[in-house]
């Protein structure tokens, strides 16, 4: 399960509180992974993608260096997790680069899941919510601090978060859009009101 969306929509929260939630509820073994990350190789490479320093920086090499760390983490961690039967969650997957680098970036759609097929194979994830949340309300969430991808302004900001928006309009039945403008908890409800409807679909479906 991914959980995705614009720097600031406060995703790595509910991330942190999903997966408390999970080890507090459910008999079932968690692996956590983030984007870009998650193995010594991919910190390193996140290292580089978000230093202020490493501008300019084509959006293409931008795109590979992410594939990169993915293709990593997926082989050191996600498999493994998966074949030891963890539900493995996971902060960012390729919906963040169709957002980034694809939306938000100019890069070809087409030529961003070509590549992705290269680095995940046929892993994609079951299920993505994306946590929305408008451009100015993101902002005042961020930390003074910007990372090289937060820097890059609100109207680029604005086309990542409408590259969300489109994904769940274009796959609705593996993308969910969560308001995030409301405050943590609200949205975790929502989340877990969210998933507690999946599972009663799924288990009719049986």
């Amino acid at each position: 399960m991914v959980f995705d969306g614009p720097d600031g929509s406060g995703k790595s929260t509910q991330f942190r509180m999903f997966s408390n939630w999970v080890k507090g509820n459910w008999n079932v073994p968690v692996t956590e992974v983030r984007e870009p990350g998650g193995t010594e190789i991919g910190e390193q490479i996140r290292a580089i993608l978000l230093d202020p320093k490493n501008d300019p920086m084509t959006v293409r090499c931008e795109m590979l260096l992410y594939m990169a760390s993915r293709a990593q983490l997926l082989e050191e961690r996600i498999r493994p997790a998966l074949t030891a039967g963890h539900l493995v969650l996971s902060d960012r997957f390729v919906s963040s680069t169709l957002a980034y680098q694809g939306t938000a970036g100019g890069i070809d759609r087409d030529d961003i899941i070509r590549v992705a097929k290269v680095a995940v194979g046929d892993l994609w994830p079951h299920n993505t919510v994306i946590f929305d949340v408008d451009v100015p309300t993101a902002a005042k969430r961020l930390n003074p601090l910007l990372d090289r991808m937060e820097q890059k302004g609100a109207i680029f900001h604005e086309r990542v978060r409408q590259g969300y928006l489109q994904q769940a309009r274009e796959d609705p039945d593996r993308v969910t859009v969560l308001d995030a403008t409301q405050d943590a908890d609200a949205v975790f409800g929502d989340l877990i009101r969210f998933l507690t409807q999946q599972a009663t679909v799924h288990a009719q479906g049986q």
